[in-house]
């Protein structure tokens, strides 16, 4: 994994005497930002730093890149500090904007109807997730318990991982354009948006996802700024039917995904391949004056690719459980008690690091 002066994630960790400081990852060492900016970074959080802009992100790139290449900063070991999310999340929204995730779970649930609902070519779908759901990479995923159907209610039996991306708002704003999107969303990580997919199944007609999204997602402490991914970005990718006005244009990102069960590498997807842009996902969030905070996260939903070893979770690796998928010396359907899943990713010579959760059992 690369983390040289291209790359320069940032994130607050907590040293062995239990201090918490902002810091930007160099290699295997963390540079404490306090040395940066003293007032910005005081709280040892990156709450205010975000919410600064981006004159104040590049600025402090800037000043952390010097100070890193000069040598004459004190830097301390990696292996020193524990990661934590740095930022107070403010509200987090899920996105459905992979054409080939959507598609292959409407080929699931509706093989007799059209794979894509009407609405999903005219509109980056998406659903008002639980803030509070959201965990560090790293801490432990009790497997959660629900009504799988009419009076029968227990733990699930059909845990799944879904790949993500997510983007941390900075700067606050409502009605933002689409070519705007850059002055507001400070950067990049990723996310596993943990299913219940028999909860899930039960519950999501009329109203959509609930219970079987809301007890867990694991998130990277670490987040790319999106000045890391500039030599990633891509044009958007054809749209057909063109999007209204307000939704038109953003740049994809070309970033390579891996997926990890326990130790065998299950999926490889690209996020080349989704279908709505991250500019577009804002947009539309905030197209009916709701306003996006500094803090906010909202996920691209699914990463998957045109080709099986491409899909983003196990409803789509296993087609519903139906289709057992080889794990180690064993084989998967939904996650067992005492799985890991692992997500890292790639944009060139920048690591997004990774995100990790074991799943125990139900208490």
């Amino acid at each position: 994994m690369s983390f040289g002066l291209d790359n320069l994630p940032y994130a607050s960790v907590v040293d062995q005497s239990g201090r918490p400081f902002a810091a930007v990852r160099y290699e295997d060492s963390v540079l404490d930002l306090a040395a940066v900016d003293p007032e910005l970074f005081a709280a040892g959080r990156l709450d205010r730093f975000l919410a600064a802009g981006p004159q104040a992100w590049a600025r402090v790139r800037a000043a952390a890149r010097t100070r890193l290449e000069s040598g004459s900063v004190e830097l301390v070991p990696l292996a020193a500090v524990r990661p934590v999310l740095g930022f107070t999340v403010a509200d987090y929204v899920d996105f459905y904007a992979s054409e080939h995730h959507a598609t292959n779970a409407g080929r699931i649930f509706r093989p007799n109807a059209e794979a894509l609902p009407p609405n999903w070519k005219h509109l980056p779908i998406g659903y008002h997730g639980r803030s509070g759901s959201l965990l560090a990479s790293g801490t432990p995923v009790e497997r959660p318990a629900g009504i799988v159907g009419p009076g029968r209610f227990g733990p699930s039996a059909r845990i799944d991982f879904e790949a993500e991306l997510a983007f941390v708002v900075g700067v606050p704003g409502r009605r933002i354009a689409v070519g705007d999107a850059d002055a507001h969303v400070f950067g990049v990580c990723l996310l596993n948006d943990w299913s219940a997919r028999d909860v899930q199944a039960f519950e999501t007609v009329p109203l959509g996802p609930f219970l079987g999204k809301s007890f867990a997602t694991s998130v990277s402490p670490w987040i790319t700024p999106l000045a890391a991914l500039d030599a990633a970005r891509r044009p958007a990718p054809p749209q057909d039917p063109p999007p209204l006005p307000h939704l038109a244009g953003g740049s994809g990102l070309d970033i390579d995904l891996e997926v990890r069960v326990n130790e065998t590498v299950v999926s490889r997807p690209r996020f080349a391949d989704m279908y709505w842009t991250y500019g577009q996902m804002l947009a539309h969030l905030t197209s009916n004056g709701a306003a996006a905070r500094t803090g906010d996260v909202f996920a691209s939903g699914t990463v998957s690719g045109p080709e099986p070893g491409q899909r983003g979770c196990l409803l789509e690796l296993s087609w519903n459980g139906t289709e057992p998928l080889a794990v180690g010396d064993g084989r998967r359907t939904w996650l067992l008690d005492g799985d890991t899943v692992t997500i890292t990713a790639e944009a060139g010579t920048v690591t997004l690091g990774e995100v990790s959760g074991q799943i125990q059992a139900a208490p």
